[in-house]
């Protein structure tokens, strides 16, 4: 059936000149970097307190080397999703696990809250904290990110996952804190949440050991 027509054409001639479909112009392009979400998971070897984890901190938990002693961080921005922490209850004695979003750099804060909970049966101590929405760790930290995303008290044998957004835009990628000192040149390599290596870090990822480092 022939469809309605306006000044003499159809719907379909109107979208057509000489004979050939109207193309629109390309759609925008939102960003020309590499976006990358993800869970990490750690497990702790020994108990911490007020442990300070930094934008860079989290940005060195993945890293690639260029040299046995060399290494530069994959990605250059970071969003905090989630932190969700479980810790092994003790029979007798209260375990607690605590989360602070302190967000703490020049002219910017944290939420504030501290997101607890404490066992004193048979269930771990769990807790899963979100930033509040417009907090600095709802929006994109670095380069370089020195400022604190949170801080972690925990005992020993505490798994928590952090859940990331991560980002990498063209540029000079940045140095990790700590150097590596065997690496491979040109491997690629996960770090513990407080940015060091596999030898020295409280923070164990939960990986296969040869890809950490």
């Amino acid at each position: 059936m022939m469809r309605k027509q306006r000044n003499g054409k159809t719907r379909r001639q109107r979208g057509r000149r000489d004979g050939r479909e109207l193309i629109p112009h390309p759609p925008p392009i939102q960003s020309f970097g590499i976006t990358h979400a993800t869970k990490l998971r750690f497990i702790t070897n020994a108990a911490v307190q007020q442990q300070v984890i930094t934008f860079q901190n989290l940005l060195d938990t993945f890293n690639f080397a260029t040299s046995a002693v060399t290494a530069f961080q994959v990605f250059n921005r970071v969003k905090v999703r989630a932190v969700e922490m479980w810790a092994t209850p003790v029979i007798g004695n209260a375990t607690s696990v605590q989360c602070e979003f302190t967000g703490n750099q020049a002219a910017q804060e944290g939420d504030g809250k501290i997101h607890t909970d404490t066992s004193m049966g048979i269930e771990p101590a769990h807790v899963r904290a979100r930033p509040a929405a417009r907090s600095p760790l709802a929006l994109f930290q670095g380069p370089g990110g020195a400022g604190v995303a949170f801080t972690l008290t925990c005992p020993s044998g505490t798994v928590v996952d952090v859940e990331l957004t991560l980002r990498a835009l063209p540029g000079v990628a940045t140095a990790t804190t700590n150097a590596p000192a065997a690496a491979t040149a040109g491997a690629w390599y996960y770090r513990g949440l407080d940015g060091l290596a596999l030898a020295a870090t409280v923070f164990v990822p939960v990986v296969n050991t040869s890809g950490a480092d």
